[in-house]
């Protein structure tokens, strides 16, 4: 597991902690999500769908593929496809940085890697502070699970299967 995985993971106990120590319920419905940056949003994954988050390492481009299928990379004997978020997002191609990781995401046997450009935190919400996706998003509903408000932002947050499910 990265050490960024491990943060994340240690900042998410550490505000349980805090919830049970200012007399809120353990037991409330918490969604726990890993956030992170792709253009100028922010969006965000169930934590339990994450295998793991690394940086960057060299890929193999794929012959006919769509454009944001950037191809494949070999992780620990695994052959895994390399999905970039901003291409499927039709958001401009961005070089990557320091920031740029990819996301290991798994549903069952389905996995893949996406780009993104950059993590942010973990994120604690109650079910009740995620509201459905609103109708003008129609088009996109298949993909985004809720809209969840968090103090004074909020985020979109993503069906992993939908992330996973092959169209190339």
């Amino acid at each position: 597991m990265s050490r960024q995985l491990d943060q994340v993971l240690k900042k998410q106990q550490e505000q349980q902690h805090n919830l049970i120590d200012n007399g809120q319920s353990a037991d409330e419905e918490i969604i726990q999500l890993v956030g992170f940056i792709v253009g100028d949003e922010e969006y965000a994954i169930p934590i339990l769908s994450i295998q793991e988050i690394i940086k960057p390492i060299e890929y193999t481009r794929i012959p006919r593929t769509p454009s944001y299928v950037l191809g494949a990379f070999n992780l620990r004997g695994n052959v895994i496809p390399l999905i970039d978020l901003r291409l499927k997002f039709s958001l401009p191609k961005k070089e990557e940085d320091e920031n740029t990781r990819y996301i290991v995401m798994k549903d069952g046997e389905n996995i893949a890697g996406f780009v993104i450009d950059r993590l942010t935190e973990a994120v604690r919400l109650k079910k009740s502070a995620i509201d459905p996706t609103p109708e003008t998003l129609q088009k996109d509903q298949g993909m985004i699970y809720g809209i969840g408000k968090k103090e004074k932002t909020i985020l979109t947050i993503l069906k992993v299967p939908a992330l996973l499910k092959r169209d190339f």
